[in-house]
């Protein structure tokens, strides 16, 4: 055996082998949803007979009494390349349209068996292409076009990458299909199988990629459901709705006051729950002195100083609101003169937040390690890390009362970071 034949063997084995692998995958993966699953199963299997398919027509070019099987094998792998690329486009589209143009491509080379319009294998077992033969590069070559502009006008509308990605996939079965037409290697190795399983495997990624995609969105769905009703909660809302009703009675200028911050307070939370992005410290700064003043009208025993020399940054939101929180409920509402102290300050490339207090204090380890029901120190120590590379630090003595530090880096401290790791 000559070591081009031996080459060619070992090629489409390989091929053949990464296509049983992937079918086998597909059928058992149940994150892809089962209508993309299925098609892609499909054109897998396509593509498995057309590489079987054209190493069967390899082998009835050289024995003339093949000529029929030529024709059948001929017939099939001109019919089936543009289906594969419909079926590649369905991936990403419902359109039905491309259809019209595969079916177009099926009648045509179906004339075969009976007429010389599309190609026909003479006597001396020799490839003739009649008029209409180079119809499936026509075809396919529109079909290619338009498998290439799906995802670019996708992509121009959404502005995101994971939606130009079949285009990509597209581009690299047109440039094995120039290395096919070139002519400048063996006519036996096909790139466009090539690119055709490439592609195949590259559109199971991308699948996958909109899995991951659609489940990271659920999951931050989910978790802005958790934000919203642990910060929402009953007790804070009844309790200030029974404040203003009372004060209806005794100090209605009082009580109309308070229904506008609490208003205010409602619309800021909520409104908050939308923002992925950072927020300016001003925001969240007026968010939380609305939640405080509210508390300080339900509970007069409580004082809040304030003393902010540094303002001009930005932090996840519903970052401070929330330790304020902590720190009046679970804090200085207890005792007879309840003092919490907000300190804004920049110090070693930070922004710091500090929220001292002189309430009842907890066990830190205890409490970070637990799984709080409620949106906590946990939490908000989380969303810093991942949304700005924040830190947060907690100190607390029972009895004594309990400091939360929250760390943004600045603008210098993060170009510092980026150039260490270059």
């Amino acid at each position: 055996m000559d070591l081009a034949l031996q080459s060619m063997i070992t090629l489409n084995v390989s091929l053949l082998l990464q296509l049983l692998c992937l079918a086998a995958v597909i059928l058992v993966d149940k994150y892809i949803k089962k209508d993309k699953r299925m098609i892609l199963f499909e054109n897998v299997i396509l593509i498995f007979s057309v590489v079987i398919v054209t190493q069967v027509e390899i082998y009835c070019q050289q024995h003339e009494n093949l000529i029929f099987a030529r024709t059948l094998t001929s017939m099939f792998c001109y019919i089936a390349r543009p289906i594969i690329i419909v079926l590649f486009m369905r991936l990403q589209s419902d359109d039905k349209k491309p259809w019209l143009l595969a079916i177009l491509n099926l009648m045509i080379y179906s004339t075969a068996l009976y007429t010389d319009i599309a190609f026909t294998i003479t006597k001396e077992n020799r490839f003739v292409r009649g008029p209409l033969g180079f119809s499936c590069h026509v075809i396919s070559g529109i079909l290619l076009v338009w498998m290439v502009a799906i995802p670019i006008i996708k992509f121009w509308k959404e502005k995101k990458f994971i939606t130009f990605f079949p285009s990509i996939i597209a581009l690299i079965i047109i440039m094995c299909v120039m290395l096919d037409i070139s002519g400048m290697f063996d006519s036996r190795v096909s790139f466009l199988q090539i690119g055709l399983v490439t592609g195949a495997l590259f559109y199971y990624i991308w699948l996958h990629l909109q899995f991951v995609k659609e489940h990271d969105k659920a999951l931050e769905d989910d978790k802005k459901i958790e934000i919203m009703m642990s910060q929402i909660q009953p007790h804070f809302m009844y309790n200030t709705l029974s404040t203003i009703q009372a004060l209806c009675l005794t100090d209605p200028k009082k009580a109309f006051t308070t229904a506008e911050k609490f208003g205010t307070y409602l619309r800021n939370n909520i409104g908050s729950l939308n923002k992925n992005s950072l927020v300016p410290f001003k925001q969240e700064f007026e968010h939380t002195r609305v939640y405080s003043e509210i508390e300080m009208i339900r509970f007069p025993n409580i004082r809040i100083d304030y003393d902010i020399e540094d303002e001009e940054f930005e932090l996840p939101a519903l970052t401070l609101q929330p330790v304020v929180e902590n720190a009046i409920r679970h804090g200085v509402r207890i005792r007879k003169t309840g003092s919490i102290w907000i300190i804004v300050k920049t110090e070693n490339g930070y922004h710091e937040i500090i929220v001292r207090d002189n309430g009842k204090g907890f066990d830190v380890d205890k409490y970070m390690n637990a799984d709080e029901e409620h949106y906590g120190l946990k939490t908000i120590k989380e969303r810093l890390e991942s949304l700005c590379g924040g830190e947060l630090e907690v100190e607390s003595t029972i009895d004594v009362g309990t400091t939360v530090t929250i760390k943004v880096p600045s603008m210098e401290k993060v170009d510092e970071s980026n150039l260490r790791r270059r």
